[in-house]
């Protein structure tokens, strides 16, 4: 009897919201690593976002296909990544409406952002040319330039990750410039390692660009949500 009293006081003793395996005796430490072992839920979640990021992708290589649209595409990309991240509806009615927005209110500062790469690419184009004389001037010339079109890039996909629909692009874009050279550097070395994956995928298999495209966008929301902008 006096085995039976000691079992009932201290299953008396267990919370009533307590797991099952903890009422039955089991050790909390058990129970964890039972449930990490056969719970899959959170593998499928992955998963799922890994899905989410290549129909982005696809969607925004179709978005960006005029060029000055690109930055807007970008966009709409990352929004929808934030919303089936936060578990918001995220479906192409929801990227299309945004995408236009952004469209609507950026396409003036993708252009000038598209002209600020022609001129660097340009520049880089003189500098490999061999005609002008200088020898490691030009060549230093030619490498900053190069620094400077990927600063450009990746200041352009900050302030495209960033953007909400109602903020203003020119403003957006002098805080993702502050971000990407000052305040928050590994944020911006975190995207160029991402564009040279993007560049190398399209390079190696073109179709790849697609799934790249949205892995990239990814890693721009990873970016901003690190810097503390949800």
């Amino acid at each position: 009897m006096s085995g039976t009293n000691a079992a009932a006081r201290a299953f008396a003793n267990v919370p009533l919201d307590a797991p099952p395996d903890t009422a039955r005796g089991t050790s909390p430490d058990t129970a964890t690593d039972t449930a990490a072992g056969t719970d899959r839920r959170p593998l499928a979640a992955r998963f799922a976002l890994f899905a989410e990021c290549l129909l982005a992708g696809v969607w925004l290589l179709l978005a960006a296909l005029a060029l000055v649209t690109a930055l807007p595409a970008f966009a709409a990309a990352c929004g929808h990544l934030r919303r089936h991240l936060d578990a918001e509806q995220a479906g192409w009615r929801e990227f299309a409406a945004e995408w236009a927005a952004a469209v609507r209110t950026g396409w003036r500062f993708s252009l000038l952002w598209w002209a600020a790469l022609a001129l660097l690419a340009f520049d880089l184009r003189v500098v490999s040319s061999g005609l002008l004389p200088g020898g490691p001037a030009v060549a230093a010339v030619g490498a900053t330039a190069a620094v400077a079109a990927v600063a450009v890039v990746v200041a352009g996909l900050r302030t495209a990750a960033a953007w909400r629909p109602g903020d203003d692009w020119a403003r957006t874009g002098r805080a993702a410039a502050r971000r990407t050279l000052r305040t928050e550097p590994g944020g911006s070395l975190l995207l160029a390692g991402g564009l040279a994956v993007v560049v190398v995928a399209a390079w190696m298999l073109p179709p790849l660009a697609a799934p790249a495209l949205g892995c990239l966008a990814a890693c721009a929301v990873a970016a901003e949500r690190r810097y503390g902008r949800t």
